[in-house]
This record gives C-alpha cells, structure tokens and sequence, in this order.
C-alpha cells in the first residue's frame, strides 16, 4: 500500500512540473514566424531607366512568403520592397542588374546616287573603298553624295529623320544592341522610304509613298556598310544606303 502511495505522488509532482513547463513553452512555429516577422527589412528603391510596373513580376522570383513588392502608378520610377533581409539584398542586387542606362547609337548615314550614264563620281568618293567595292560589283560608273545625316537612337527606339536635296527621304532606325561591351553587334531595322508630294486637295497635300529599303542590317560598332540600292522610276539611275553605327556614351 506504501508502495503505491510513493509512486503516485512521484507520477503526480512529474506532471507537475512537465505541465507548466509546456504552457509557458509557446510552439516552434509561432518562434519562427515571429522572429520572421520582427526582422523584415524595408527599403525604398528609386529607378533611373526602367519602370517599376516593368520589373516587378520579374523580382518576385526573389520574395519570400512574408515580402511584398509594391509601387504606385503615378510613381513609376519608385518601388517599395518589403522582406529578409536576406531576400532584400537580392532583389536590391536584381535591380542593379535590370535598371541600367540603354545603349545609344550614333548613325552616320549618307546616300548616294549611283549612275549608269553618269561616270562623275564626288572628289570625296572617288577614293572610298566601299564605293570601290561597288564599282567592281554593280554596273554604275558615276557616284554622288545627295546627302548625309547623323541619327542617334536609344537601344531598341526607333529613331526618324527626313534628309535628301527636298526632305523628300525619310529614314528610320531601330537599333537592338546585343554581345559584350568589347564587341557588341547592332542589329538594325532600316526603313528607307521616299515621300513625293504631287498636289493638294482639299488643302490638304497629296502625296506619294514609295519604300525604297525595308530589311534588318547586323553591324559591329565602328564598321560602315552598305545597306541597300534601290532603282529610282526603274531608270539607269539608283539610290544607295551607306551606314556606319557607334554605340556613344
């Protein structure tokens, strides 16, 4: 009966010290989420070049479960991002990366009138080795300068200029800049179209559009090519498209 006795008062002082300590005791799960949520980092992230609606599903990939990336539409070069410290400095280190200044290309162009009948050739071209090569190559014997222009253009902008003895030309450029910074290509959409005003009606002009050259060139930064040769009214007489890019601070 003793027996007994001593070891229900040993089970009973057991559970009484086991059960406070479980009360007081709050469950892992809780700590972590918690200690979580104490530690989150909050940062205000101003954008120089790309908008915040334009990234910010890209981030994502870098939240975790309690971070948030927010932004307001009336303050498109501003984010506001919310988590671990951890998660914070990645996507702080993501954003460094993508918000970076775009490429820009400087263009130089000249267009050229090349002659069938024609052999005066410009002082200036007379010793150009693409109008060499040219030579050896279409059957115009004379070659002038009708103008030249420099266009520059922001990587992936198109950029228009209108050029030529009457601005009857106009030239469009889209640069798409891609490689290492040592070499990078220029892949380039021309559009060469030729623009004749023939009258008005109505007061207003009437006019007629001719696309003289519409292809994709790929350039090297500092090379200069020929782009194309168009015939003019099917005559002995045609237009070609010489340019050279730089990609310019």
């Amino acid at each position: 009966m003793k027996k007994g006795i001593t070891a229900f008062l040993a089970l009973a002082f057991a559970l009484a010290v086991v059960v406070p300590a479980l009360a007081e005791d709050p469950a892992p799960a809780a700590q972590d989420q918690k200690a979580e949520t104490q530690i989150l980092r909050k940062e205000i992230v101003k954008l120089k070049y790309v908008r915040a609606q334009d990234i910010r599903d890209l981030l994502y990939a870098y939240v975790g479960r309690e971070g948030h990336i927010q932004f307001n539409p009336n303050m498109p070069g501003v984010l506001s991002v919310s988590d671990t410290p951890e998660n914070v400095e990645k996507i702080l280190a993501a954003i460094r990366e993508i918000d970076v200044k775009p490429a820009d290309v400087l263009y130089t162009v000249q267009l050229v009138l090349g002659s069938e009948t024609d052999a005066a050739t410009d002082t200036e071209l007379q010793n150009d080795p693409l109008i060499k090569e040219l030579r050896k190559l279409l059957r115009f014997k004379g070659y002038a300068i009708l103008d030249a222009t420099l266009l520059r253009s922001v990587n992936r902008e198109s950029a228009e200029v209108k050029f030529g003895p009457k601005a009857e030309f106009e030239l469009a450029l889209k640069p798409d800049v891609a490689g290492d910074a040592k070499m990078p290509a220029i892949k380039t959409e021309v559009r060469l179209r030729r623009i004749e005003q023939l009258g008005f009606s109505a007061d207003k002009p009437i006019v007629n559009v001719t696309m003289l050259i519409d292809s994709t060139l790929n350039i090297k930064s500092g090379e200069r090519t020929v782009v194309g040769v168009s015939k003019l009214d099917g005559g002995d007489k045609g237009l070609i498209l010489i340019i050279s890019a730089k990609i310019v601070d």
